[in-house]
């Protein structure tokens, strides 16, 4: 695998839809729309999945070996793949929670 900025910059692309997605479902929530933040609950693990794919890749191309250089447009990736990746977890259970409340 090639690493170059282009492949650092999709991932944080990636990992800045699954946040968006992931705020955007706790909105839909608020107003009670659950088919929509079901949808953008998964939208934001597509984008997810497609961030830890890179990151899983460039992780396999550095073989533990320090072959990828660490600079900071890498740190920032990995840092936005963190926050995307708690964001949409925290997201989903503020929304159980929200339903539970909207049930009672």
């Amino acid at each position: 695998m090639e690493i170059d900025e282009s492949t650092v910059m999709e991932l944080i692309i990636q990992a800045g839809e699954a946040r968006s997605c992931s705020m955007e479902a706790l909105r839909a929530a608020r107003r009670k729309e659950w088919p929509r933040a079901d949808a953008l609950l998964s939208e934001a693990s597509e984008a997810a999945r497609a961030a830890h794919r890179i990151q899983t890749e460039l992780i396999g191309a550095d073989e533990g070996c320090g072959k990828i250089p660490v600079n900071l447009i890498m740190v920032h990736a990995q840092d936005h793949l963190m926050n995307a990746m708690l964001c949409r977890e925290l997201a989903e259970e503020i929304i159980q929670l929200r339903r539970e409340l909207a049930a009672d």
